[in-house]
Parts: C-alpha cells; structure tokens; sequence
C-alpha cells in the first residue's frame, strides 16, 4: 500500500484529509454508469493511495451501498485499514423524498441493520443523517450514545444540523463529526457559524458535494443530466442556472491554469483550506476521478489565489 497521503483529525478519530464519498457507487447520479469492477478498483485503489475515510448511509440505494462497501472491506480482508461512516434517521419515500426519523427505535434498529450489510462488529462513525423535528435531539441523541456503550459504535456524528442541535447533541454524548455540505459555491455552513463551532468544539467538520455535485470540477454539461438523475430535481442544475453559473466554473479553471492544478483540484484545496478540523468527502465511482481528486492533499492555495475565489459571485440559485 502506497499510504502517501496526509491525515486530519475529526475530534480523536484519525482519517485521510481527503475522504471518499462512496454513494455514487449505487446511487444518485447516473446509476447505470456504475459498473461493479471499476466500482470495486476504485476502493482498492483508494485504500492504495492512503484514503481511509468510506462514507455511507443505509439510505443510498436504499441498502445497496453498504452492501457494496462490506463485501469489499470484508472479502479483502481491508477492515483495518479502513475508517467506516455510514448513516440513519432517512427513509428513502422515493429518489428525491425522504421521512425522518430520530425515534429510538429506528436507530436501534437501523444500526443492527446496517451492521449486517456492512458484515462488521462495529461502525467506526455513525451518523444522524437529518435531524427529527418531531423527536428531540436529546433523545435520538441518548439512543445513539446507548450505541456506544453497547460496544456497537466508536464515535458519532450528525448532518445538516444547526449550531443548537449541534451544542444540544454534544451536552448528552461527544460529537465527533458534523457532516454538511461545503463548496466553493455553498458555503452556508461558514456564514451560520456551524464551521466554527466545531473548530471551537474539536468536532470535525465533513463536507460533502465540495465540487458542487460535479459542476466545479468543469466537465458538467446539462444535456449528461438523465431523468434518473438526483440532480435533475435540482435548481441549480437546469440549463439556465448551469449556464448562468458558468462563470464560476471559469474563476475556478483560471486559478488552477496559473497553479498547474485541474478545476477539482482547486476546489477541494479551497475546502481544506477552511480550516485542519475540516475533511472533504468527494464522490465518485471511477478511478480517474479519485486520483485526481487524492492529489488535491498536497495543493497549496496562496493569499491571491483564495482572494480571486472569494471574488467569485455566488451562485444564482439555491442548493435545493
């Protein structure tokens, strides 16, 4: 194993500084493009290059992703050399609807389902991948803690929630991570204080989609969006806004032209430039991507560089 890449540290559990994202791999975007081998030497490639971060939820698929990411770890015999994140509290109604739920009983029970696709003893992190507005995060909170102490969990985490949820989860047991998204066009998680929060608390900070659900990265085109697509349903993924927002992706391509990097590259070193607490999660199921997006670790982004992308516009429609 090759292991040259650097690590960042999300409270006290160590994981690569940049991780994998392993959702597209069954789920969300262009499902029919994920084929099962590439699938499956993208993992054993991310492991070479030192990537120990695999993040998933029961709910991509749904089931399906776990699947995927146990029977590879466990057949390898890779589990040691792995960091698993995987996620409850959504059920998926369909590919774009979801019902939340924080009830003990779920969570209880989605973590002994979850344990069984993944085919291990224990999740490394386990997260609350929405927070139950019917169900006090106090409770859901208690239920996931009860979890640790069962010797079923490491360490928890929490997605998309606020800088409260956050401050109210971390009085019943540790937050070790908060997962949202972040990008050089999302950046809400920075302007509502919850980036800082966790720097202040030694939480870890993952952000997920930091190349903008692929349109950073340059190589986006509206017509590759399929009905089946997650981000057909999505406002800033029409031709109108993609074409609006154009100016952007060409900000981004300018700075990595002058650097000698690619437009993805660029925009994960902005994120890993927020801050040591925060990790970026990037998506993909190919292994050309994720070597492009591994070296993105060892790019270093001036004072001008960061200036001429806060001098970006913001996008021109919202993320949802």
């Amino acid at each position: 194993m090759i292991h040259d890449m650097p690590v960042r540290n999300l409270g006290d559990l160590q994981v690569s500084a940049v991780g994998l994202g392993c959702m597209p791999m069954s789920w969300a975007y262009r499902k029919a493009d994920a084929d099962p081998a590439e699938v499956r030497a993208t993992l054993h490639r991310a492991i070479d290059l030192g990537i120990t971060l695999l993040d998933t939820a029961d709910v991509y698929g749904p089931f399906t992703n776990e699947e995927i990411i146990g029977d590879y770890v466990v057949r390898h015999g890779l589990r040691d050399h792995v960091v698993i994140a995987t996620k409850c509290g959504l059920i998926a109604m369909d590919a774009t609807t979801y019902q939340r739920d924080g009830s003990p009983r779920h969570v209880q029970a989605a973590c002994d389902a979850s344990l069984g696709r993944l085919g291990v003893d224990v999740i490394d992190l386990y997260q609350l991948h929405r927070v139950d507005p019917q169900v006090p995060i106090e409770e859901t909170w208690g239920a996931m803690s009860e979890l640790v102490a069962a010797g079923k969990v490491r360490h928890l985490g929490m997605s998309e929630a606020t800088a409260e949820e956050i401050a109210a989860a971390d009085a019943v047991h540790t937050v070790t991570s908060v997962q949202s998204e972040l990008s050089l066009w999302t950046s809400e998680n920075v302007d509502n204080g919850v980036l800082a929060l966790c720097q202040e608390r030694g939480i870890g900070f993952l952000a997920y989609c930091p190349l903008g659900r692929g349109f950073l990265t340059g190589h986006l085109t509206s017509d590759a969006i399929e009905a089946d697509d997650y981000r057909s349903a999505n406002p800033r993924f029409t031709p109108e806004a993609m074409s609006a927002n154009q100016v952007i992706v060409d900000g981004v391509k300018a700075v990595a032209e002058r650097i000698g990097a690619t437009s993805a590259q660029v925009a994960l070193a902005w994120v890993l430039a927020q801050g040591e607490h925060v990790v970026p999660i990037p998506g993909t199921k190919r292994r050309r991507w994720l070597e492009e997006n591994a070296a993105a670790a060892s790019i270093h982004l001036s004072a001008a560089d960061l200036a001429d992308i806060a001098a970006l516009p913001p996008s021109v429609a919202p993320r949802y």
